[in-house]
């Protein structure tokens, strides 16, 4: 793929780098022998990365990494204490040359704009410290975060850290029972929440759905609630107080909580991911776990620095909201935190924002920037981002089409697109685009240093050039400490094929060049007549089609080649003949892959099911095509589409039977 390579960074511009200097600091002057090292000698490579990110300790450990319990359940920085709410916020709030820097940038969907100093910042956790003190919660307990990206959903994750609690936050989009599953499953004590908040220009009333989650969950013994749009609504005296009320309550204890030395291993944070039996798995990450990687990610991968403002399109409750946070803060940097949707009241609004708050580091989704494209470039064109120096990109895998448009009308050809992959699980990036190296269209031009990485055939043997597992073989700082009160579906979740191996869920290809390509989730891989598939491929041949702006690809049984291909397409604008469409995209599969892997059907639909954060979820296409359980549905932002899909499953089956 190196010849397929369109963004080649001069040496003037890699020697600017964190990680080239990082590197030169560390007697090396190849990356691939750096990577190596980092691979070869994890206790090394990690003891020099929290040196390189300034990571402060109440009591420094006395080992890197200790696999006394195997390396399904490593234990780093043995012996050590820590907090991250120091190393986010209260370094960085007690040294003079960095106290009055911005540390946190909001923009509401109506354009309100606040902002938080470091000592600001700090000011307000102490405050919100010392009202969950007030209202009973004690280090070990666990509080449920059900808001949207308000500036007080930050500081309360903070606040919860500082007193050694542990904070969950789930997605400010799932309804009740979504909400009161993961409650249940982390026994929270406390959930905060807000009264609502606004979403293209619509007010969008969370305590109601607060409220019917808090009924279903017996453990919640006190609900905060953030007056956000200051509306009537219903109130509890028993169980709800204001955010403001709730403030108030702690002052009253006339004292600074102190920051509570938490042991290397004591969890931070409850990360719920959806599962596809409806029942969530509780990713656990600590206090020198996914601060850690993700600070690491940010700061030396995508090289985000002090002065520098970092902004990804998301919600706290995916992994990449608390990424944004301690990626961010960890590392010195502005945050930026944007209550809104990226087309509202424009086409332009996140590069509105972008321009606006200066921002230098921008993550979004290849969906994102599909339903971006079909406005064109002029809206672009309108805002100044000659601040932005990355773009990242993470969610699910691109096709060409859009990746370019980004790179070549967005970022003038000059700003690199940071591909980014990884997990919930990982706390971060297995796969990325390094800035010492040529970066090309969908492609990751290594791994993330320190993290082993492999492409397994079914045999568990490596392979080039060809479809395999993606596999980690040792283990990284950030790796889930298991999940929560399940450590047997932990271990046969990701180690259960091949002994003290990582599978990971996605089959990608690695090039002779050491690029790799992921094609999808192994769980999606089509097998069409003893070749496999991945939908991605099929998908991006698709998306060439002038009319097309995205597509999914399923596979259902097929008598004569075992499984077939069935693709779903979104038209750009209604089309006056979609049959010539059909037969026009048919073609192009035909000639990019050839005859065999051709999909035995196209049909056109208005959306296609996918997350808040984007991702379009084909377990739930083929679910309902194939008139089978969905599973869990929680996080769809459109589940209205499955119900589309499930009518055309039914109704191209009766007509087969009627054949």
């Amino acid at each position: 793929m190196l010849n397929q390579a369109v963004w080649f960074p001069d040496n003037a511009y890699i020697e600017s780098t964190r990680l080239y200097r990082w590197m030169k600091k560390l007697g090396f002057q190849n990356y691939d022998s750096f990577y190596k090292k980092s691979i070869q000698d994890i206790e090394w490579f990690w003891d020099e990365a929290v040196k390189e990110l300034g990571i402060e300790w109440y009591q420094p450990y006395k080992k890197t990494l200790n696999l006394d319990q195997g390396m399904k359940w490593p234990h780093w920085f043995v012996d050590s204490k820590s907090n991250v709410v120091h190393n986010a916020v209260e370094k960085w709030a007690s040294c003079e040359q960095t106290k009055d820097k911005v540390a946190l940038i909001w923009e509401s969907d109506d354009g309100q704009v606040i902002r938080y100093s470091f000592q600001e910042l700090q000011d307000e956790v102490i405050r919100a410290a010392n009202g969950l003190i007030a209202s009973g919660i004690q280090k070990g307990d666990v509080v449920s975060i059900y808001m949207p990206m308000i500036p007080e959903t930050v500081i309360a994750m903070l606040a919860i850290a500082k007193i050694g609690a542990i904070f969950s936050p789930a997605f400010s989009g799932y309804g009740a029972e979504a909400v009161a599953t993961r409650i249940n499953a982390a026994k929270a004590k406390m959930l905060i929440t807000a009264d609502g908040f606004l979403r293209r220009g619509k007010q969008v009333m969370m305590k109601l759905e607060a409220d019917r989650a808090v009924g279903l969950s017996p453990t919640i013994e006190k609900v905060v609630v953030v007056r956000r749009l200051n509306h009537d609504i219903p109130w509890n005296d028993k169980l709800d107080i204001s955010w403001d009320s709730f403030l108030e309550n702690g002052q009253k204890l006339q004292c600074s909580p102190k920051t509570v030395e938490m042991e290397s291993n004591e969890p931070l944070m409850l990360l719920y991911t959806s599962g596809t039996t409806g029942k969530p798995k509780g990713a656990v990450h600590t206090h020198t776990g996914f601060p850690i990687k993700a600070a690491f990610d940010a700061g030396v991968v995508m090289d985000v620095k002090q002065g520098d403002t970092l902004f990804w399109y998301t919600d706290m409750g995916w992994m990449m909201g608390p990424f944004l946070i301690f990626g961010g803060l960890l590392n010195g940097a502005s945050i930026l935190l944007f209550e809104g949707t990226p087309d509202y009241p424009n086409p332009d609004r996140i590069w509105e924002v972008a321009s606006k708050h200066g921002v230098t580091h921008l993550g979004i989704s290849p969906t994102l920037i599909r339903s971006l494209m079909k406005h064109g470039e002029t809206w672009v064109q309108k805002h100044d981002l000659s601040r932005l120096k990355a773009i990242g990109s993470t969610g699910e895998p691109w096709n060409p089409e859009p990746w370019l448009w980004l790179f070549e009308k967005v970022g003038q050809k000059s700003i690199p697109i940071i591909n980014y992959s990884g997990g919930t699980e990982i706390s971060g990036g297995i796969l990325c685009n390094v800035l010492i190296r040529p970066i090309g269209p969908i492609t990751f031009n290594s791994a993330v240093p320190g993290m082993d990485v492999h492409v397994y055939d079914e045999n568990g043997k490596p392979v080039v050039g060809e479809v395999g597992e993606l596999v980690i073989t040792k283990p990284w700082v950030g790796m889930t400490n298991g999940f929560w009160n399940e450590p047997d579906r932990y271990e046969n979740s990701y180690w259960n094929r091949w002994p003290d191996t990582w599978v990971h869920g996605d089959w990608v290809i690695k090039d002779e060049d050491g690029f790799y390509t992921i094609t999808g989730r192994s769980d999606d891989i089509l097998n069409v007549a003893g070749k496999r598939l991945g939908p991605a491929e099929l998908e991006s041949i698709l998306v060439e089609h002038p009319a097309i702006v995205e597509a999914g690809t399923i596979g259902i049984p097929d008598d004569v080649k075992g499984e077939a291909a069935v693709c779903f397409a979104v038209l750009k604008d209604k089309q006056p003949d979609t049959d010539i469409i059909k037969k026009e995209a048919m073609e192009l599969v035909v000639q990019k892959l050839g005859k065999a892997l051709k999909p035995k059907e196209i049909f056109f639909v208005q959306d296609l099911p996918k997350t808040r954060n984007a991702k379009v979820m084909r377990r739930a296409i083929k679910a309902a095509f194939l008139n089978k359980d969905t599973g869990d549905l929680s996080s769809l932002e459109n589940p209205h589409t499955v119900d589309m899909i499930r009518e055309l499953g039914k109704n191209y089956f009766n007509q087969i039977e009627l054949k």
